[in-house]
C-alpha cells in the first residue's frame, strides 16, 4: 500500500525499550491459567502479579524498587480458595487492590507501604454475589470505592466496597460469557463485549442498554472493547477467516465502523490499552512477542499505525502504569510490565527529544488519584469528571492515603437469618 504523504505526528518515532536485567523481577512463577486477563496490575508504588499456587489462588505484590531475583519464600496474598483470574489496584488509593477468583468471590486487600512481610490471608472486605468464577474487575475512574465485577454467570455487579454490598446487579442483559467490561472516562457508561457477538453500552445505575452493536467482528473468537476519545469505541476481534482486526465505532451511528483494519493471523486475543492524554492505543496480544501502537485521531482513517515493539519472548500478561508513575524528564509516555514464564520485564515507551526540559505537549494535565465523587452520591445519580493534575514537577502525593474503613450497614435481622440458613445448607450439601 503506497502512501504519498507521510502524516505528521509527534508520536511517529515513539520507541519501546526493555529495561536491563537488573531492573526486572526474576524467578516468579506466573500463573498458568488460560484466562484472558492482564494477570498484572501496577501503580506508582507496587507491581502485582498472579502466580501459581498450590491449594488455592495467590498473587504477589512487590514494591516497584524490589527488582532482581525474587525469593521463592516471598509472602503472597493467598486468601482465595480457587485460582485468581484478575487483579486491579484502586486508582484512588495505591495500597488497595481487588482480586477476582474461580471461587466466585471478589476480595479487597490493603497492602502495607513497604510491601508484605507475612502471607496475607484476610481481606479487608469479601464480596459475595456471583454464582460462577469472577474473571473481570474494574474500579470506577472517578467515584470513590465503586467496583465493577463480571463473572462467568453472565452477571455484572456494581459494588459499594465500603459497605461491602452489591448495589446494582445487571443479570438480564448478557445471554452468554462476558469477554470485557470497562468504564468511560467519567464512569457514566459501561461498555461490554459478549460471547453472544454483541457490543453493548449500558447505563450502569439503571442496568439498561443505551445502544448495542451486533457482530462488531465476524469471527467467533473473543472481542475486546474500550472507550477512546470523544466517546468513540475501539474494538479488537477476528474476521471470519480468523484474521485479527481492530475497528473504531461511533456509538451515535453503530451501523458501519469508522475504520476496520486487518492486522495478522495470530490467534492471541489483543488487549487494548488506551491513553487519553496522547490518543495512543497499545495492542498487546496474549502469547505475542510484540506491542503494536496506533494513534486515534479525528481524521480518516482515524486509527493510524505508528510502530511496533518486538522482542524474542512472548507475553503471558501485561500491566499498564498510570501516567503519574512515569518519568517525565525522560519523555516516557507509557510503561508496560510484561509477564514472561518466570519473570516480569518493564518496557518503556519514549518519544525521542533532545531537550531535558518538561515537554508540555507530551504531558497535558492527566487524571490524578483524587476521586471526584463518593460512592453513595454516585449511586444516587451524581457524576464527577476526573480531577486532573500536572506532571510538570513529577507526581508527588500531597495527600496521605485515606485510611480504608469498612462501614457495614445495619441489616434486617430476617435477612441475616436467611443468609445464615443458606450458608448452613450449602455447607451440609458439601
Amino acid at each position: 500500500m503506497s502512501r504519498k504523504v507521510v502524516r505528521s505526528s509527534k508520536f511517529r518515532h515513539v520507541f519501546g525499550q526493555a529495561l536491563k536485567a537488573d531492573q526486572c523481577y526474576d524467578d516468579i512463577r506466573i500463573s498458568q491459567m488460560t484466562w484472558d486477563s492482564n494477570f498484572c496490575s501496577v501503580n506508582p508504588k507496587f507491581v502485582a502479579m498472579i502466580v501459581d499456587a498450590s491449594g488455592g489462588g495467590a498473587f504477589i505484590v512487590l514494591p516497584l524498587s524490589k527488582t532482581g531475583r525474587i525469593d521463592m519464600s516471598l509472602p503472597t496474598v493467598c486468601g482465595h480458595t480457587g485460582p485468581v483470574l484478575d487483579i486491579e489496584f484502586c486508582p484512588h488509593n495505591d495500597n488497595i487492590i481487588a482480586s477476582g477468583s474461580e471461587d466466585c468471590s471478589v476480595m479487597i486487600w490493603e497492602i502495607p507501604d513497604g510491601g508484605l512481610i507475612s502471607p496475607l490471608k484476610d481481606p479487608v472486605v469479601k464480596l459475595d454475589g456471583h454464582s460462577k468464577r469472577v474473571g473481570i474487575l474494574s474500579w470506577h475512574p472517578t467515584a470513590h470505592n465503586v467496583l465493577m465485577s463480571a463473572g462467568c454467570d453472565n452477571v455484572v455487579i456494581l459494588w459499594n466496597v465500603v459497605h461491602g454490598e452489591a448495589v446494582v446487579r445487571i443479570d438480564s442483559v448478557h445471554t452468554d460469557l462476558i469477554y470485557s467490561a470497562c468504564w468511560n472516562r467519567n464512569g457514566s457508561q459501561i461498555l461490554t463485549s459478549c460471547k453472544d457477538k454483541k457490543l453493548r453500552v449500558l447505563d450502569p445505575r439503571k442496568g439498561s442498554v443505551i445502544c448495542e452493536k451486533d457482530k462488531p467482528h465476524e469471527g467467533s473468537r473473543p472481542v475486546r472493547a474500550v472507550f477512546v476519545s470523544d466517546g468513540k469505541i475501539l474494538t479488537t476481534g477476528f474476521s471470519r477467516m480468523s484474521e485479527r482486526q481492530v475497528a473504531l465505532w461511533d456509538p451515535k451511528n453503530f451501523g458501519e465502523p469508522l475504520t476496520l483494519q486487518e492486522l495478522d493471523t495470530s490467534s492471541g486475543v489483543l488487549l487494548p490499552f488506551f491513553d487519553p492524554d496522547t490518543g495512543i492505543v497499545y495492542l498487546c496480544g496474549k502469547g505475542d512477542s510484540s506491542i503494536r501502537y496506533f494513534e486515534v485521531t479525528d481524521e480518516a482513517p482515524y486509527v493510524h499505525y505508528l510502530s511496533m515493539y518486538s522482542s524474542k519472548e512472548s507475553q503471558k500478561g501485561m500491566g499498564y502504569m498510570p501516567k503519574r508513575g512515569l518519568e517525565v524528564n525522560k519523555c516516557e509516555i507509557a510503561r508496560f510490565y510484561k509477564l514472561h514464564e518466570r519473570k516480569c520485564e518493564p518496557i518503556v515507551m519514549t518519544v525521542p527529544r533532545k531537550s531535558d526540559l518538561f515537554q508540555e505537549d507530551l504531558y497535558p494535565d492527566t487524571i490524578g488519584p483524587e476521586p471526584s465523587v463518593e460512592a453513595d452520591d454516585w449511586f444516587s445519580g451524581k457524576n464527577g469528571e476526573p480531577i486532573l493534575i500536572s506532571l510538570k514537577d513529577g507526581f508527588v502525593a500531597t495527600t496521605k492515603n485515606k485510611e480504608f474503613k469498612v462501614i457495614r450497614k445495619h441489616r434486617n435481622p430476617l435477612e441475616m437469618i436467611e443468609q445464615l440458613t443458606q450458608q448452613v445448607s450449602e455447607l451440609e450439601s458439601k
